[in-house]
């Protein structure tokens, strides 16, 4: 139980400079380079997604040894976009169907899509299965 809280608490500090990134890219790419905040933010999610999968994949999860690298991103980037359904999802919900504010809706929704993302990549990138 102790080495799953130590992942736990190593895949929130990969989460948190991951969300650092995010940020000064998209702030970086629209005040400094003037460019349209639609594609800063896209810009920076990619960036971000990157880093994050290098950075847990090397700091947080094992390795599967059946998986190719482009296998291995392939499925971590496929295992995000369902997080970001999820939290598209509760955000609507949250907002348009139960009219909640947006912020106490995302606070929500990021705890749900972290556990997504914590539970899914050790599921499918470690293989273990027991998560």
């Amino acid at each position: 139980m102790g080495a799953l809280i130590r992942q736990f608490a190593k895949f929130g500090v990969v989460g948190v400079v991951a969300t650092a990134i995010d940020f000064a890219v998209m702030v970086a790419l629209t005040e400094l380079a003037g460019v349209p905040p639609v594609v800063s933010s896209s810009v920076s999610f990619v960036v971000s997604l990157l880093f994050n999968y290098l950075a847990s994949m090397r700091f947080v999860f094992e390795r599967r040894g059946d998986l190719s690298r482009a296998a291995e991103l392939a499925i971590f980037c496929l295992l995000s976009l369902v997080g970001l359904g999820i939290n598209v999802a509760l955000m609507w919900l949250g907002t348009e169907l139960v009219q909640l504010n947006y912020v106490l809706v995302k606070v929500g929704a990021t705890c749900v899509v972290m556990l997504w993302n914590f539970l899914s990549r050790k599921r499918w990138l470690e293989g273990g299965g027991d998560a």
